[in-house]
């Protein structure tokens, strides 16, 4: 019996409050808890629903009279970087990307808590501590990595990892269709790189690698500007009442 709860997923819905993203708005949420040995399974079949996951909570927007959030994902085999976007990928060229496993360190906490301090000091994630950044990452039934950058060292063609300073991070989870980017973060004084387009442009190298058809960004909130960079990505598909349409 209890097995047969934690694979059917049952529904709830969040009470009334400020939406983060456009003022003057009122935003909830329907989620469910990702439990049990079906929790990957059901977390492909969500995201490719327009859910997003945090922890072992997948959630969706269900706001009255508002349908600015929509699902984003890139066509990862028809995508092609623009000309800024290869001067970015060039730019970037010294760093290598890591794969591990859903484990956190200090090293990850210490640029997490520096990157919320210089962007988002008022945001809901701003007073998170070690373990509530340990949850997020370690929290996980489904299957999850951590992706580190680091600049590349004279060992990395043989080891294929970078070594020196973290630079950035990005929270993954691998689906059946796709990478979706759960979360990423990286060293604010390094803006000049544009860490979170390369991080992005990294994971459609990467989905290729790998045969999957799909990068999924989350939420790209029409009329938030912090928002707008989503958009860039395309050929894309983003989610509305008829499933998935192609944008060009």
């Amino acid at each position: 019996m209890t097995q047969h709860i934690q694979n059917t997923p049952q529904f709830f819905l969040t009470a009334p409050a400020p939406c983060p993203y456009l003022e003057d708005k009122v935003e909830r949420k329907v989620f469910t808890h990702l439990t049990g040995s079906k929790a990957s399974e059901i977390n492909d079949l969500l995201t490719q629903g327009g859910f997003r996951r945090s922890q072992n909570i997948a959630y969706r927007p269900v706001c009255e009279n508002c349908q600015a959030c929509v699902s984003v994902r890139i066509i990862t085999d028809e995508f092609k970087m623009n000309r800024s976007m290869k001067r970015i990928w060039q730019n970037n060229s010294d760093l290598v990307g890591t794969v591990n496993g859903p484990a956190s360190n200090s090293d990850q906490y210490s640029l997490f808590h520096e990157y919320l301090e210089a962007r988002h000091r008022d945001g809901g994630m701003s007073g998170m501590s070690v373990q509530d950044y340990t949850m997020m990452v370690e929290d996980t039934h489904v299957n999850t990595k951590v992706i580190e950058y680091r600049r590349r060292g004279p060992d990395s063609f043989i080891t294929g990892k970078g070594e020196g300073e973290l630079i950035a991070v990005a929270l993954t989870d691998v689906l059946s269709d796709g990478l979706s980017m759960v979360y990423s973060f990286y060293k604010p004084e390094l803006s000049s790189r544009s860490l979170g387009t390369y991080m992005i442009l990294d994971h459609l190298q990467r989905a290729r690698q790998y045969g999957l058809p799909h990068v999924y960004l989350g939420y790209w909130v029409n009329g938030s500007h912090k928002m707008e960079y989503k958009i860039r990505f395309r050929p894309q598909e983003q989610l509305g009442p008829r499933g998935w349409q192609r944008v060009e």
